[in-house]
């Protein structure tokens, strides 16, 4: 279900609320098949990722057609879209990452050189 979402939303959506790039990162359906939440990233500014979702929203009934046939269902799921900040947290937590990697050379070139023991026997 997740590759036909996604598939859909890169090749098949014209929806001009659509804006930023898209990824569908997950969908959770529900045992009876009734209820989906496809979990999507969306890059942008907030006005782009609110007229995205609006956007995500106007195209579902359409996209809950394409996959009942897709996945040859009797009932297609109802389509509910969330946001999915793990991709956002995820660059950022590796933006941190490569800033601390920057720093920490400057760091190590101002610290002692630890004292080694002679006298000890092991």
């Amino acid at each position: 279900m997740r590759e036909e979402i996604a598939t859909f939303l890169a090749n098949d959506v014209k929806d001009p609320r659509i804006l930023g790039l898209v990824t569908v990162t997950g969908v959770e359906v529900t045992r009876d098949l009734r209820h989906a939440k496809v979990f999507v990233s969306v890059l942008g500014s907030e006005s782009q990722r609110a007229s995205t979702f609006e956007g995500l929203n106007g195209v579902a009934a359409h996209l809950r057609g394409r996959i009942g046939r897709a996945l040859r269902l009797r009932a297609a799921p109802e389509i509910e879209f969330r946001n999915d900040e793990s991709i956002a947290h995820a660059a950022h937590i590796e933006q941190l990452l490569a800033q601390v990697r920057r720093d920490l050379p400057d760091q190590a070139a101002d610290a002692p050189a630890p004292a080694q023991d002679e006298g000890r026997d092991d």
